[in-house]
């Protein structure tokens, strides 16, 4: 069970990265490890987005995007399917834990 553990929180800070002076997760990081699909995650936030103040979440710019690319954070534009991401905050995702409908909590 420790050893899970320790895998389990490796993981996670493997997806961790910093923006905007930020540490943050993309949501389909999130939606990974929350076991729904990211379209499932991203309704649940606009469902409730008066919980997601900008310090909490923010979508990526085209900038932004490109940058993660380059850092191979995300495979390649095309893996977004046209969607812009959203980037969430330490805050963010404990609050995106209150509004998932998940057995899964990180």
């Amino acid at each position: 069970m420790d050893k899970e553990l320790a895998r389990n929180e490796q993981e996670i800070q493997n997806k961790i990265v910093t923006l905007r002076n930020q540490q943050i997760m993309l949501d389909r990081d999130l939606a990974e490890l929350y076991k729904v699909e990211t379209r499932a995650l991203k309704q649940a936030v606009k469902r409730n987005i008066e919980r997601f103040p900008e310090d909490f979440m923010f979508e990526l710019t085209k900038e932004e995007i490109e940058s993660l690319v380059s850092q191979s954070v995300i495979p390649s534009k095309k893996h977004l399917g046209g969607a812009t991401p959203y980037a969430f905050t330490e805050q963010g995702v404990s609050m995106l834990s209150s509004v998932l409908n998940s057995k899964t909590s990180i």
